[in-house]
């Protein structure tokens, strides 16, 4: 009986013993079950709304010393606000060891699930007016209407009596993208003050103000407050709105990405140089596609003083079309407006050329147009000569690609030059915003030659050879002609480079 007695204590002792272990065990399910619970909430709640260490060792200590911090708070008193906003610093871009300008571009706020308003620069267009370039979320625009608003903040420590804070009574944006915007479309905002902003060149800034207008979240309406503009004091050049340009002609180049080819580059650069003339620029957009090779062509035009190049990759962060061309277009356009006579906008393989009279006269013809076209003269670029079989390679593009489409019957894409005082912005084509005539009339005095697809090819264009030299051929049922004309000119271009470059002479340049 004695032992019966034992076994069964025993028995109850490892009972009670498992039971306490299912009492544990049920906590800590119920544990996990809670903590699962909350983290499926979160997904729930906004994106903006976040718990850190940080926060939860200020809530626990919150908890035990509420005594202490609440007697504590009542001794502590907060700095009083300043009568004036301190100066800031816009980090926009950076001057590289090797010339490049390092381009930045800075985000703000958030709207539908993308940022709200992201600058690439901001500039003046005279004493009372400024142009805000940037892009923002396209859903945005598509769907909403946000609005903008710019404000002046002068520098506090010297403010005139006529210089207070000014809220600008005009802020007209402007969408010069023409719908071809991905995540991203691009906006021009037009600030105009109804008084001269910082005319005594005390110092200051300009606020952009970015409301979404209902657009992101219909129930509220989101206002960012950006920097768009700093002007430390005695900084601004008023005489720059109204003096002659620096130069009679500047080139503004879209954003060029992928393996470029150097040699397409040279003979480009050297071409367009010559035919520019001594008063002339090149403002040229890495998005990825100046590599090594390409720099080393550019280099020796950069010394010279003729071409700047930026640096855009940050861009490709922002998902806009093509490389967000249409905002490096219209950033360059603000930036030079009042550095050029005319600015033009082409592509790399592109060639302009003035058939019967100088350069100089056929723009002069135009003075009454703020803007005009060029037509295009499209090029094979893959048919050569016969008689450049085995020697092709030593030829440059220009020179051995002499086929030239002569359908007729279709609309073909034209490039365009203006005069960039008139524009406010500016597109790929032709600008849709300007004051003034635009004429299309200029058949005959100003063309270009396209030579599709030949930058971005590395290998020999030379695909195929004809013996033809008069009579038309058939080629994927496109007609072409010969036409030598680039050819018959590339002789003078190779001996003005080696004049420039090889030679580092300043032989005078011809407008032909």
């Amino acid at each position: 009986m004695a032992k019966e007695k034992d076994r069964v204590v025993v028995n109850f002792m490892q009972w009670k013993k498992y039971n306490n272990y299912t009492a544990e065990l049920k906590l800590l399910l119920t544990a996990l079950l809670i903590l699962c619970s909350l983290l499926t909430l979160f997904q729930f709640f906004p994106s903006n709304f976040s718990i850190s260490a940080s926060d939860l060792r200020v809530c626990i200590t919150r908890i035990s010393n509420t005594s202490t911090t609440t007697s504590s708070s009542r001794k502590l008193k907060l700095p009083p606000s300043p009568l004036h906003p301190p100066r800031v610093e816009i980090n926009n871009e950076n001057i590289l060891p090797n010339g490049i300008v390092k381009r930045v571009f800075n985000p703000y706020g958030t709207a539908a699930a993308v940022y709200n308003f992201i600058t690439m620069g901001a500039y003046r267009g005279g004493v009372n007016t400024f142009a805000i370039v940037g892009i923002s979320s396209k859903p945005l625009h598509v769907y909403g209407n946000p609005v903008y608003q710019c404000q002046w903040i002068p520098y506090a420590n010297n403010i005139s009596s006529n210089n207070n804070n000014v809220t600008s009574s005009i802020a007209f944006k402007m969408l010069p993208d023409w719908g071809f915007g991905r995540i991203y479309t691009v906006v021009v905002v037009n600030c105009t003050f109804t008084q001269p902003i910082n005319a005594d060149n005390s110092g200051g800034r300009l606020l952009l103000l970015a409301n979404t207008n209902g657009a992101g979240d219909t129930k509220y309406n989101v206002t960012d407050t950006i920097d768009a503009l700093v002007e430390p004091p005695n900084t601004v050049d008023f005489t720059l709105f109204s003096s002659k340009p620096k130069y009679d002609y500047l080139y503004c180049g879209s954003s060029l990405y992928g393996n470029l080819s150097p040699q397409r580059v040279r003979e480009w650069i050297a071409y367009h140089v010559k035919l520019f003339g001594e008063r002339s620029h090149f403002v040229i957009h890495d998005a990825g596609g100046i590599h090594d090779e390409v720099m080393e062509v550019l280099k020796p035009w950069m010394e010279l003083g003729y071409v700047t190049l930026q640096d855009i990759k940050d861009q490709e962060r922002f998902d806009g079309y093509y490389h967000n061309q249409f905002m490096v277009v219209n950033d360059c356009l603000h930036r030079y407006k009042f550095m050029a006579k005319w600015m033009f906008f082409f592509d790399v393989d592109e060639f302009i050329y003035v058939p019967k009279n100088t350069l100089k006269s056929v723009l002069q013809s135009y003075e009454g147009f703020s803007q005009f076209t060029i037509e295009q003269m499209p090029m094979n670029s893959k048919t050569c000569l016969n008689s450049d079989y085995g020697k092709a390679h030593r030829r440059w593009g220009m020179e051995k690609l002499v086929y030239k489409d002569v359908k007729r019957g279709i609309r073909r894409d034209r490039k365009y030059a203006i005069q960039p005082r008139a524009a406010y912005a500016t597109g790929v084509h032709m600008s849709q915003n300007i004051a003034g005539k635009t004429t299309h009339k200029t058949e005959g005095a100003i063309k270009y030659y396209h030579y599709h697809g030949t930058i971005a090819e590395r290998r020999e264009p030379c695909r195929k050879y004809m013996n033809s030299s008069t009579t038309t051929l058939w080629e994927d049922k496109t007609p072409y002609t010969m036409d030598t004309t680039m050819r018959d000119l590339a002789w003078n271009i190779k001996k003005f480079e080696k004049s420039m470059i090889v030679e580092g002479s300043t032989a005078p340049l011809d407008h032909q």
